[in-house]
């Protein structure tokens, strides 16, 4: 059973979907950056749900490299954006990352 869908962990740079660490966006942005990137980010979303609906192979390709490239923009791949050194753990199961414990302690839904 996963903890607490949606909790960020304590230093900021994961949220847990379905006990799986996801990155979340650089808060380095502003918060207009960081709407124009989600904005980017949906629509590209909808051109892929589109594309898929439509059997559109080039359309589909595109409209995943459109969603990619905003999420790279918006630090949740690609590079990370903290500067400290520490390694990546998206989308690793958090028990077997260092926030195992952090993790565990967060209730049950």
């Amino acid at each position: 059973m996963s903890r607490k869908p949606g909790a960020i962990q304590p230093d900021g740079r994961y949220f847990v979907v379905k006990g799986q660490l996801w990155r979340c966006s650089n808060p380095a942005l502003s918060d207009d950056q960081r709407q124009q990137l989600v904005q980017m980010l949906m629509e590209a979303r909808r051109a892929v749900k589109v594309a898929k609906a439509t059997n559109h192979a080039d359309q589909l390709r595109t409209a995943r490299a459109e969603v990619d490239q905003a999420k790279r923009a918006l630090g949740e791949r690609g590079p990370v954006w903290w500067s400290d050194g520490s390694p990546d753990y998206n989308r690793h199961k958090a028990v077997n990352t260092p926030y195992a414990e952090w993790y565990r302690s967060l209730p049950e839904p």
